[in-house]
């Protein structure tokens, strides 16, 4: 998947295609979105079995009602301060590209905590500020102005993309 959003798009296009209902959530004292759609459900924390032998961001795999579900936590991801958990951590079970559209991928992603689920128009939206070559921002689909706040939104299927799922198929969440 190659296609760069924030780069092919007209900035003022741009609202109009990420225009829609977020839910947001916190990681390191900064708030992020990710379209609803792909939220299939948040779940407290649980156990979560390790899986030898899998990329550090890779937590393992959860049992959730039966299905296997393969956990990565945004903050390893993301190259950020691994911290304990809290009551407040959360798991958010997405889905994502998979083997096809009509067979995506469940996989749980943790968060600090999830925050609400807000409805973004497109005048709040403008595109990922260019930080240079230092600072990949390929994750980014937008940067959203609400209440006074800034979130960053997020393109779930780039941040798990097409390497890591295919490592992560092998665990379960289809």
């Amino acid at each position: 998947m190659s296609d760069d959003r924030s780069h092919n798009l007209p900035v003022s296009g741009l609202g109009k295609t990420l225009e829609g209902k977020y839910l947001t959530f916190a990681l390191a004292r900064e708030e992020y979105g990710i379209g609803i759609l792909t939220v299939r459900e948040i779940i407290g924390l649980m156990p979560i079995r390790t899986v030898p032998q899998t990329p550090a961001f890779v937590k393992g795999v959860i049992n959730l009602r039966g299905k296997v579900i393969p956990v990565v936590d945004l903050r390893l991801k993301f190259g950020m301060e691994e911290i304990e958990h809290t009551e407040r951590t959360s798991i958010i079970v997405v889905d994502v590209g998979g083997v096809s559209a009509d067979h995506p991928m469940h996989i749980g992603i943790v968060v600090d905590y999830v925050s609400e689920v807000i409805n973004i128009k497109a005048d709040e939206i403008e595109a990922p500020p260019a930080f240079g070559a230092e600072l990949n921002t390929e994750y980014i689909l937008g940067m959203a102005k609400v209440n006074q706040s800034v979130k960053i939104l997020l393109d779930i299927n780039r941040i798990l993309g097409a390497e890591d799922l295919s490592g992560l198929s092998a665990l379960g969440g289809v």
